[in-house]
């Protein structure tokens, strides 16, 4: 992946390349990666930010007499995708969406987190740098292509060959990460059977957010390859564990870590105090966004290691917060409630958002919990001030409403949109009758 690339520079290696085809990209309200394909021929266009397409066609953007828009290709994320070298190359921009007066679309995840950072940046700090951990299953295709239910390995947490069937895919999507770019840190099983794990490492909350999608796409293209269908699904199986997103953030000034104190308990600054108070604040409130379908509360219950609890710790991994043991420059905050299904720009907006606002309110965490916060009982757990997540989608959007810095974050458009599209999401399945009810009371009644 390039940097600081100017347009004379991308229409060269374009030629040198052979590159026949350009996809612009975005991502919608849901957190979809969408794309208009243009010839070569049209990349000088594109370069000029004349490429226009019909939002009214893409749900939560706008209404049909409102629908053109243009597609402002970021030169940054501009990259050559190396499986697509057989028939003529395909590269890549992500884009921002515009007005036709040029001004930003409000309804453009990527461009309202573009705005929060604004409004951090006068505050005083320079990059909020997020480090994601996605996880991800993988399960076996059937002879139509489609996916089965079948896990490809009964493997568990760093297990490796032969008991890792996902061993060479999960090697294969290395290479190709490697190959557009990313750093690796680590790649891995996950506790989960055909469950895996790949930890890329931390940027600053944009090119993080591209990161995520861009190792989506990979994913999903490099498992199909090996016959197999990646799934990013917060809970695809009853009784074993959901699938995560661990979110690492910190916060720097002038490439200094604020949430370093070397002299502070824990070694956290009084910054990195107030940000997991904020974070702590709306944690009930912004569920609805890093946790965005009805299965993601199916993983958000006690027993799988998902935190269902409002606490932070720095040794604890029962927690909503967890601080990593590294200082110093690595000194971050470890959010561990969002999971894969979420749209990043919109999850990255609100929970930079609530930290925010725990630094201009100068709010107090309560005492971290070092006890396993499974193990206690309510009374316990009121005694020491622990709160619940929401239990359902529905809840969570209740509570979304009622915050006024979350809804602020997202901006009234995704914010209407969104809750719009989720509840009529919740609604259905209230309203659907599922297997597990007919065989619970089929024969009974």
């Amino acid at each position: 992946m390039t940097n600081s690339n100017s347009k004379e520079q991308i229409l060269e290696i374009t030629r040198e390349q052979n590159v026949r085809f350009i996809r612009l990209q975005f991502t919608d309200l849901f957190g979809t990666i969408k794309n208009v394909e243009i010839p070569i021929s049209q990349l000088p266009k594109a370069l000029d930010n004349k490429m226009m397409f019909d939002g009214s066609s893409i749900e939560g953007f706008v209404r049909i007499e409102e629908s053109d828009m243009y597609l402002y290709p970021d030169l940054d994320t501009f990259v050559i995708f190396p499986w697509t070298a057989e028939k003529g190359k395909v590269a890549r921009f992500i884009c921002d969406i515009y007005h036709p007066d040029g001004t930003p679309f409000e309804g453009d995840p990527r461009s309202n987190l573009k705005r929060l950072l604004k409004e951090m940046n006068e505050l005083g700090f320079s990059e909020f740098n997020v480090g994601p951990e996605p996880e991800f299953f993988l399960f076996k295709l059937n002879d139509k292509n489609e996916p089965t239910m079948e896990l490809n390995d009964h493997g568990g947490y760093f297990d490796l060959a032969p008991t890792d069937l996902g061993e060479n895919c999960r090697r294969d999507i290395v290479l190709e990460l490697e190959e557009m770019g990313f750093e690796i840190e680590a790649s891995h099983h996950e506790v989960a059977p055909g469950q895996h794990e790949i930890d890329f490492k931390y940027q600053n909350a944009v090119k993080s957010c591209d990161d995520i999608q861009t190792f989506k796409l990979i994913v999903k293209t490099i498992a199909r390859k090996h016959g197999l269908h990646a799934t990013f699904m917060p809970k695809p199986l009853f009784g074993i564990n959901g699938s995560g997103m661990h979110c690492n953030l910190s916060l720097f000034k002038n490439g200094e870590n604020v949430f370093f104190e070397k002299n502070g308990d824990l070694e956290l600054s009084e910054t990195a105090r107030h940000f997991i108070a904020g974070i702590l604040a709306h944690a009930p409130n912004f569920t609805a966004i890093t946790n965005p379908t009805v299965n993601s509360y199916k993983r958000l219950v006690p027993g799988y290691e998902a935190p269902c609890y409002v606490a932070w710790s720095a040794r604890n991994r029962s927690p909503l917060i967890r601080i990593p043991a590294s200082r110093g420059l690595s000194t971050r905050v470890e959010v561990r409630s969002v999971d894969p299904a979420a749209n990043p720009y919109l999850a990255m907006a609100v929970l930079l958002a609530a930290g925010l606002d725990g630094i201009k309110r100068k709010l107090t965490p309560p005492a971290p919990v070092d006890l396993n916060i499974y193990e206690m009982s309510k009374e316990e757990r009121v005694e020491h001030g622990i709160i619940d997540l929401p239990a359902n989608l529905s809840n969570a959007l209740e509570n979304l409403k009622g915050d006024e810095v979350i809804t602020a974050a997202l901006g009234h458009h995704l914010f209407q949109h969104f809750l719009e599209a989720k509840e009529i999401e919740w609604d259905i399945f209230r309203t659907v009758v599922h297997p597990w009810e007919r065989e619970q009371y089929m024969k009974q009644f």
